[in-house]
């Protein structure tokens, strides 16, 4: 643009067309898988797919303050006892037990992210005729999958016999279930559950 002396002005820059905005996708909103996993079994309960909640984490609270009459302050508190799964209900008349899991690594799930009482408790709903499982997130990716108790179980009990400590990303992808972003529900894992239900009835 030039100005009325016809010459440009001194501090005129060029005007470049306006970036591209990248595209947002579901899964990199900032919420953790647990919040996404939450968001879908609301919706799962809204539309009577599913009854699924998270479990409570139990909490011995030792020191509280009251600053108001109003409110309490927790100052000190403990975990009373190991947390077993994440999640668990009903789905399809079948009980349903799990795990929710993210990492950041791109080539295998390290097996430090499980503890031995969730897998304890998880083989203990597994003989019960009960659906265990796990959701794992690679962040990285923007990829989760649902992988079948009985495949956990197979690296975990592995790994102290001089076995991998991770569970390679291209073993998940083949024997887990993807489960895809939705815009309702976040972590749309019905479709996977049900593809693993139908297999455990074949066999």
């Amino acid at each position: 643009m030039k100005y009325p002396n016809g010459k440009r002005s001194a501090n005129a820059k060029n005007v470049s067309a306006p970036k591209q905005q990248k595209k947002t996708t579901f899964s990199n909103r900032g919420m953790t898988l647990e919040e996404d996993i939450s968001i879908t079994n609301k919706y799962y309960l809204e539309s009577q797919i599913a009854v699924v909640h998270k479990k409570p984490t139990p909490v011995q609270i030792v020191n509280v303050d009251y600053p108001k009459r109003s409110a309490a302050v927790i100052k000190e508190a403990y975990f009373k006892q190991a947390s077993t799964t994440d999640f668990n209900g009903v789905y399809r008349g079948k009980y349903i037990d799990f795990e929710a899991k993210e990492t950041r690594n791109k080539t295998s799930f390290p097996l430090s992210n499980v503890h031995q009482h969730q897998i304890d408790h998880m083989k203990a709903v597994d003989l019960q005729g009960g659906i265990c499982f796990m959701i794992i997130k690679f962040a990285p990716l923007e990829e989760v999958y649902l992988l079948p108790s009985k495949q956990l179980f197979i690296f975990w009990d592995e790994q102290w016999k001089g076995g991998r400590k991770s569970i390679p990303y291209a073993f998940i992808k083949k024997e887990g279930y993807h489960i895809p972003f939705h815009f309702q529900a976040r972590v749309d894992y019905a479709a996977a559950l049900d593809r693993l239900i139908s297999e455990l009835e074949e066999n």
